[in-house]
């Protein structure tokens, strides 16, 4: 029996474009005979939706087929970056893709696993949980995501999301960030990848809020991620299927950038 729609199914131009990034059937055995388009399709309603794997085993053919396909995400770097400049969507909306970029990170609230996955206790904010922390593009596009205990500091954090963009975006000059990552940060984003790292800072000055230059993209990233359910709180008990649900989120975004629905 066919299934009906759901508003997260990809259209046949998004599966077109998302297709070349499945991994291949592993060799020897039967072919591989589940409809590789339906388990993204599951993925997406889960990470759409909020929901759990077992809610959707009626939705996808065969469950097993989707989390091995999940749990692929976290190893392969294409495809965090193969869908931004696939179809170069910085040239799409007219901009270059390495402007200068921007990072900050976020604490979501953490749903209570006990002590399973790694966490740990932020003495200033005093809660218990993980840090997001991602870089984006001038467009708000994911550059590089990477979540860590929450008594990391926020400038450990930063060196940690920073060391991925090494090698991968020669063009990079500046980066832009707030006033948290002040100090030492500078000099150790200019010596490890040679980048301008620049503070903007918020003023108590002002008479009424001001959106300040380049602050605001990364919180309107962070927006984005934030109407995906399933990252409205940490539910995710590794960090590698934390950052893989960020991921997909980014990805099935830009898949509606690239290929309206």
């Amino acid at each position: 029996m066919e299934r009906s729609s759901y508003p997260s199914d990809l259209t046949d131009e998004q599966w077109k474009l998302i297709r070349p990034l499945i991994p291949a059937a592993a060799p020897g055995g039967r072919h591989r005979s589940v409809d590789m388009r339906e388990v993204v399709n599951g993925i997406l309603y889960l990470n759409r939706n909020g929901c759990t794997w077992p809610v959707i085993a009626a939705r996808v053919p065969a469950l097993g087929h989707g989390v091995v396909l999940f749990q692929a995400f976290p190893q392969r770097r294409d495809v965090e970056d193969n869908p931004r400049c696939a179809a170069g969507q910085g040239a799409q909306e007219g901009r270059e893709e390495e402007e200068p970029q921007r990072r900050d990170h976020r604490q979501p609230e953490r749903e209570d696993h006990g002590k399973k996955g790694v966490c740990g206790y932020d003495a200033g904010k005093k809660v218990s949980g993980r840090k997001r922390h991602i870089v984006v593009d001038t467009l708000g596009l994911l550059m590089a995501v990477v979540v860590h205990a929450a008594n990391i500091q926020d400038r450990e954090g930063a060196m940690l999301v920073l060391e991925l963009l090494k090698g991968k975006f020669p063009r990079l000059k500046k980066i832009w960030a707030d006033g948290g990552y002040a100090g030492q940060l500078v000099g150790w984003t200019a010596k490890a990848g040679g980048w301008l790292l620049e503070i903007v800072k918020r003023t108590d000055r002002l008479p009424k809020f001001v959106v300040l230059p380049k602050r605001w993209i990364v919180e309107r990233t962070f927006g984005w991620l934030g109407r995906y359910r399933r990252l409205s709180k940490d539910y995710e008990l590794t960090i590698p299927s934390s950052e893989a649900m960020i991921r997909i989120a980014m990805i099935n975004l830009m898949l509606h950038r690239l290929a309206p629905g």
